[in-house]
């Protein structure tokens, strides 16, 4: 006797949907609350325009997603929003978006 196939679900993006919804938590949102917390911490040094938000909207997807580092992703959005608060420091106090360090 041949087997056949189970059926496919009628709601093609309900199903993937709901697959993704129950899901574990995974290396993804670990990776993400990871990157977050890096990208933070090397914000405070370079490119804070970009990596601050960058740094944000990682930490509070890899937190929507329960990664299981919730720590490191809170540092991550702590550390983007502290690199928003170094640039608005720098351009309240210089008037352009730079770094001076010579003097």
């Amino acid at each position: 006797m041949a087997r056949t196939p189970d059926p496919a679900p009628a709601g093609g993006a309900d199903a993937s949907a709901e697959t993704a919804a129950s899901r574990p938590a995974g290396r993804e949102a670990d990776g993400l609350a990871v990157a977050s917390f890096v990208l933070g911490l090397v914000g405070l040094l370079v490119f804070n325009l970009v990596l601050g938000p960058t740094a944000i909207v990682m930490a509070l997807l890899s937190l929507a997603r329960r990664t299981r580092r919730p720590g490191r992703a809170r540092l991550g959005l702590a550390l983007g929003v502290a690199d928003l608060a170094v640039l608005a420091v720098l351009v309240a106090s210089d008037g352009a978006v730079a770094w001076n360090i010579g003097g």
